[in-house]
């Protein structure tokens, strides 16, 4: 189970377009995620929304894709834009859901956006000098991986 949010496919589409061709597979997977809760059981997940309805909302996060580097052999994207509300945004959740029983990692917050877990030099060399479409974030998003596929649990409104 993870929370995150889910660019607008506008954004998902553009950067695909600026990747190497056969680079991007599943772009409707694409997110960035604000906490990672690991194996939680299904009954669970009204105490995670619980837990998630009690954080305020920020303000409009405008955000941009942008860049990019590697965690390892993890190829990412990074964001511009509201990165320091989205930052504290992210501490209110980690909080909320620490509180609630689901301690999430305490390590700093470095806002990106997976594209592979296999290294790829073409992709990084796209990313190097790209600047995707801003992009407001309008839901934050409960989700959860079964099989390979994303199955959105909760999705909450964020502000215009």
């Amino acid at each position: 189970m993870f929370v995150a949010l889910f660019p607008p496919e506008e954004a998902r589409d553009h950067l695909r377009r600026h990747l190497p061709p056969g680079a991007a597979r599943r772009a409707d997977k694409w997110h960035v995620t604000l906490a990672f809760l690991g194996t939680v059981p299904d009954d669970a997940a009204p105490v995670v929304t619980h837990a998630l309805d009690g954080v305020p909302a920020p303000g409009p996060l405008h955000l941009r894709l942008a860049g990019g580097g590697r965690f390892g052999s993890v190829v990412w994207v990074g964001l511009r834009g509201d990165v320091e509300p989205l930052g504290a945004f992210r501490e209110q959740i980690r909080s909320a859901l620490d509180d609630a029983g689901f301690p999430i990692d305490g390590r700093p917050f470095r806002p990106h956006l997976t594209i592979t877990y296999r290294y790829d030099a073409r992709i990084l060399s796209a990313l190097d000098s790209y600047v995707g479409p801003s992009w407001t974030a309008d839901l934050l998003t409960l989700a959860n991986s079964h099989n390979g596929d994303y199955h959105h649990l909760w999705t909450h409104p964020l502000p215009h």
